[in-house]
């Protein structure tokens, strides 16, 4: 799962995008409200963790024009300002939720789960192909019984895998969703992710071709099996 971070704070933009990336999330950072709007229209991101005191665009108006432009990405409002009207505010331009600073790890990584379990395109809490089995909520995949030990890019895969089914994605797709701008691989370090994960599915006990190869578009989930 891909999330922006919007926050001004360096500090408090770096604790979050660490508790993210403790997670296996796929996390970039843009440190102004301009930055932020340029990154959520240039990429397509699960959730965007936005700061309500930022410079150049504020939170609210950022919030307020990707509504306008029909942009439904999940919303999560963090800020220091604890008043209803804040809050108000904040939802009546579209935000999804709101957490007020200093947050609990816990408690905001259990907001955000909460809020992608209520998005309508990201799928069950945990997700099943065959005997996969892959639990968002502890980060933990099993094949059958056998508990897998998974890289986060491999982690990141396989999820990606299981939220989009049977549909095949190409390296772009996997590019877009999986690397953040600044860290974009070529193709050969992909395939080499993909191979350790086929590998490790396989000692599991999985199908050589659970992730299949449909030549000259890219890898996909087999719906034979």
């Amino acid at each position: 799962m891909k999330i922006l971070v919007v926050e001004d704070d360096r500090r408090i933009a770096n604790i979050l995008a660490e508790i993210l990336r403790d997670q296996h999330y796929i996390v970039e950072v843009a440190e102004d409200g301009q930055a932020g709007l340029n990154f959520a229209q240039a990429s397509q991101y699960d959730l965007i963790l936005l700061d309500l005191m930022l410079p150049k665009i504020d939170g609210l108006t950022l919030c307020q024009r990707l509504r306008q432009t029909g942009d439904q990405t999940l919303i999560l409002m963090l800020t220091s300002r604890d008043t209803s009207l804040d809050k108000v505010a904040g939802l009546d331009v579209g935000a999804d939720d709101y957490v007020v600073k200093p947050f609990d790890p816990p408690e905001l990584l259990a907001r955000i789960r909460a809020l992608v379990r209520r998005g309508k395109s990201t799928g069950p809490n945990v997700m099943e192909w065959e005997r996969l089995r892959l639990d968002p909520s502890h980060c933990e995949v099993r094949y059958g019984a056998q508990l897998l030990k998974l890289t986060p890019k491999e982690y990141g895969l396989l999820e990606l895998f299981l939220r989009s089914g049977d549909r095949v994605l190409s390296y772009d797709v996997i590019l877009e969703q999986l690397w953040t701008f600044d860290d974009l691989p070529n193709k050969e370090t992909v395939k080499t992710h993909l191979r350790g994960l086929r590998q490790k599915l396989k000692a599991a006990g999985a199908p050589s071709n659970l992730i299949e190869n449909v030549y000259g578009l890219g890898y996909r989930l087999n719906p034979n099996l």
